[in-house]
């Protein structure tokens, strides 16, 4: 305890970090007060329909978790984050296979700014179309006539597809200024708000009904909050495990002494999930295509349909599982780039032992990225099924969507990632090495 009071007073004491934490907290703080603001000419006492059925899981509680209940409220933020992330998904997609796109990653700093505003203008295309479908589909839902105050006319209809897609441009402004000015990712921390804000509810729902059922009451309370922080620490190992590559370097010279040292040794960190918390999310974002299926008026492909909306079915959990392993492999080729690697540490004078620097270097770390990615996807799948299996011990379908799953992966993976650069920034002001080994020094003002 001694320890953790002394690292908040080391983050307070450097203004820089201190600022960018308070900037990002604010952010978070606005996002979650737009979130409550409900769409006007909806009374918002009558939503309790809508609310029952995106609080019963499924993909309307997918939805409602990442929105933080924005949508079951019928928030100007009814819609989050998602549309810009559907939009991240097609412009990543379609990089492979356009030569423009292409050519912008190799840009950097220049190409990746075109790149984002293409992804901010295909987010408003998609808004074009999810707007109008989210207020079709309010009746539904579970919004009764009696909750359109002004009516279904075109003034309505018109103002509330100009909120939504300014609440979600408003969403993606944020997470880009907290990203650009604060402290984190600034996307995955709404999308993490979202999810904490529902948490609370979630737990205290578990306890009534445990104790109302009188099955094991507090003892199986226990039992399942024991259980529970043994995930975390299986999804934080998740999220820290890496693969150490053996790197030696001919000859270094060592700042600070006259000299070189010959055959320093040093090591390449491969993550096992290099990925992160993307993959899920993705595949996330993919699983709400299948649902559309229900629509159709076929009965065989309505059935298929109805089955993809149930989070906790088999096949739901199978195609999704298959969606991560997939975009575990996608994102990690795209952002682990192995032949850059290999030309940085043949400029540097490194080399891996027994192989030659350069393409057979990069061939090398390929494979080893490609072997260990798939024990990292197989376990972060394991992780988002594990709702579904939970549910089956008698685990409330609230609570068992932070046990495991969605919920928990992009909380812990946000959370790890965000305290690793309040570290950075404490280790390059306070200490000369790793926190818990490094000696603290005096702050360089």
């Amino acid at each position: 305890m001694k320890k953790l009071i002394s690292s908040i007073q080391d983050i307070w004491k450097i203004e820089e970090l201190r600022n960018k934490i308070i900037l990002t907290l604010g952010l978070m703080v606005v996002y979650r007060f737009a979130a409550h603001i409900t769409l006007p000419g909806i009374d918002p006492k009558q939503l309790s329909g809508i609310g029952s059925k995106a609080g019963g899981g499924g993909l309307l509680g997918i939805l409602n978790m990442f929105t933080g209940g924005a949508f079951a409220r019928v928030s100007i933020m009814a819609l989050g984050i998602m549309p810009y992330i559907s939009a991240s998904i097609v412009v990543q997609l379609m990089g492979i296979a356009i030569p423009y796109l292409q050519k912008l990653k190799n840009e950097g700093e220049s190409g990746n700014k075109k790149i984002t505003q293409i992804t901010r203008w295909l987010t408003i295309v998609i808004l074009i179309f999810q707007a109008p479908t989210f207020i079709y589909s309010l009746p539904s839902l579970g919004v009764p006539d009696s909750a359109f105050l002004l009516g279904k006319g075109t003034v309505f209809w018109f103002s509330s597809i100009i909120l939504l897609t300014t609440g979600t441009v408003f969403a993606m402004w944020l997470g880009e200024r907290i990203t650009e000015k604060g402290i984190g990712n600034g996307i995955s921390l709404l999308i993490m708000i979202g999810i904490i804000a529902r948490l609370p509810l979630a737990f205290i729902q578990e306890i009534g009904s445990k104790l109302k059922s009188g099955n094991g009451g507090l003892m199986m309370i226990l039992i399942e909050i024991v259980i529970w922080f043994v995930v975390i620490l299986a999804a934080v190992f998740l999220v820290t495990a890496v693969r150490k590559i053996a790197v030696r370097y001919a000859r270094r010279t060592v700042a600070g002494n006259i000299g070189n040292i010959d055959g320093a040794r040093d090591y390449i960190p491969l993550k096992l999930n290099s990925a992160g918390v993307m993959p899920i999310i993705f595949a996330q974002a993919i699983m709400f295509v299948p649902a559309l299926l229900q629509k159709s008026d076929n009965e065989t492909i309505k059935n298929i349909g109805l089955e993809f909306t149930n989070m906790f079915g088999l096949w739901y959990n199978v195609l999704f599982g298959l969606l991560i392993i997939i975009f575990g492999y996608f994102y990690t080729a795209i952002t682990i780039p192995t032949n850059k690697m290999a030309d940085d540490l043949k400029r540097g004078g490194g080399f891996i032992p027994g192989f030659k620097p350069g393409s057979e270097t990069a061939e090398y770390l390929d494979t080893i990225l490609s072997r260990i990615t798939l024990p990292g996807s197989l376990f972060l799948v394991l992780l988002a099924i594990l709702p579904a299996l939970v549910i089956k011990l008698g685990v409330q379908r609230g609570w068992a969507m932070f046990y495991g799953g969605t919920s928990l992966i992009i909380l812990v993976g946000v959370a790890m990632d965000t305290l690793q650069q309040i570290e950075s920034h404490l280790l390059n002001r306070h200490y000369d090495g790793l926190m818990k080994k490094g000696n603290k020094r005096k702050s360089i003002s």
